[in-house]
């Protein structure tokens, strides 16, 4: 076995050393890294190891490499686009159709929406009242309209309490408008979201997990009906890997 064929192995060790060191050095998106030297010196590996261990830390977007020479590994604060595109390359391989993304944000949605009703603050209310906002203000406007509807779903993940709900929310909501694949949303079922995500405020303003938890359902629920009514064909695609949402 030659070195190189060893390298996938030996960095990945030195980049799970590294999220461990994170961690235990407490430091913060927007933070740099020790410099390459330091890090040489630290995990004991060779130049090309290292490299390679921090791309790999980049491509999960754990990290940015910062060019120049004040530059370096940036920490950064990952989002869910990396969860997304692997949860649609392992939906292809199983050729798993659009309908597997519906299933489980039905499962999911509603239970979430009962935790945050217990957990959310106030400022995350306000966050969810300025996308009512935004959805209203934009409603000819489907583009901002669904980014506004996203914002909503997301905020009320991310209160959950629970990171892991937060991560798989958003890394469902991007697949599950549907534009990617065909889904519209014409202007009297955007206004009957608006009025939905209405009511959700609503109950959750209220601290009433059990009303929350019916409200998201019929939201959902809503949601499914239509796409099976207008869209029938397109619940049984399977979503290509290159789709651009990723």
């Amino acid at each position: 076995m030659t070195a190189d064929s060893r390298r996938p192995k030996a960095a990945m060790l030195v980049a799970q050393r590294i999220v461990r060191d994170i961690g235990r050095d407490t430091l913060a998106p927007g933070d740099l890294l020790p410099p390459e030297r330091t890090m040489l010196e630290k995990y004991n590996v060779g130049r090309g190891t290292l490299r390679e261990a921090l791309r790999l830390l980049e491509f999960q977007g754990v990290i940015a490499l910062k060019p120049g020479p004040r530059g370096g590994p940036v920490l950064l604060d990952p989002d869910a686009s990396h969860l997304a595109s692997t949860v649609v390359l392992l939906m292809q391989l199983k050729k798993a159709p659009f309908q597997t993304i519906v299933e489980v944000r039905n499962a999911l949605e509603p239970m979430i929406s009962c935790l945050a009703a217990e957990r959310i603050t106030d400022d995350a209310l306000g966050e969810l009242d300025d996308t009512i906002g935004q959805m209203r203000t934009h409603l000819d406007d489907q583009t901002v309209f669904l980014e506004a509807n996203k914002r909503f779903h997301d905020v009320i993940a991310w209160s959950s309490g629970n990171p892991l709900f937060g991560y798989i929310v958003d890394s469902l909501l991007g697949i599950m408008d549907g534009t990617v694949i065909g889904i519209d949303y014409p202007a009297p079922r955007r206004a009957a979201i608006i009025t939905a995500h209405e009511e959700i405020l609503a109950a959750l303003s209220k601290r009433d997990p059990a009303e929350s938890e019916l409200r998201m359902r019929e939201h959902i629920d809503a949601y499914t009906r239509y796409a099976r009514r207008k869209y029938p064909d397109v619940l049984t695609q399977v979503i290509p890997w290159t789709s651009p949402y990723q």
